[in-house]
């Protein structure tokens, strides 16, 4: 289960760079899952001590799986993570004047249409043997991007897992402090 997360997060993020590719003002903005259906059963997104709990999980992982998330998270540039589970991000100038958002290296999209302020999109991501299909949408009401993902993921053992994740991403300030900007991935040549 815990490497059901671990994509979970990669596709997660795949959501999140493809809303800031198209919307997201340079920047510090607040990121927040919402909502979080996992096989049908509504799991608690925005409980206290949710940071807490992640330190507590990656604390029990094998070193060379912790060294590993450890670097997934630093790579996608989020600031530490908020007692509600909310979290830091930072956009670059850069980032923001993309036309066509590069996402995770490990997650490419399949299908992007954007109509104004509303953008669906498909992601394929594949890490460790896990692979994870999704669909999902963003829409984009001034400093508000809202996203909604659905996800299959299949486990290297052939288990299947499905989620519906919601999150929300609020535009913070126009200045990063210390956290670092997301990381964008060479576009394939």
């Amino acid at each position: 289960m815990r490497k059901s997360i671990i994509i979970s997060l990669l596709v997660f993020s795949a959501a999140q760079a493809l809303a800031a590719g198209y919307w997201l003002k340079p920047g510090l903005w607040e990121s927040k899952m919402t909502k979080r259906v996992v096989d049908g059963q509504e799991k608690p997104v925005q409980m206290a001590g949710s940071a807490s709990k992640m330190q507590e999980m990656m604390a029990s992982m094998p070193p060379e799986q912790r060294a590993r998330m450890e670097a997934m998270m630093k790579e996608h540039g989020g600031g530490a993570m908020g007692g509600d589970g909310s979290q830091k991000v930072c956009v670059s100038p850069e980032q923001a004047s993309l036309e066509n958002p590069v996402i995770d290296k490990h997650c490419q999209p399949a299908a992007v249409n954007r109509s104004g302020n509303h953008v669906s999109f498909a992601v394929n991501c594949s890490f460790e043997g896990i692979t994870s299909t999704g669909k999902g949408e963003a829409m984009s009401t001034g400093d508000t991007v809202t996203t909604r993902m659905d996800t299959t993921t299949r486990m290297a053992t052939g288990e299947t897992h499905t989620m519906h994740m919601e999150s929300e991403m609020k535009f913070v300030s126009s200045d990063c402090g210390d956290v670092k900007p997301i990381s964008t991935p060479k576009a394939p040549q």
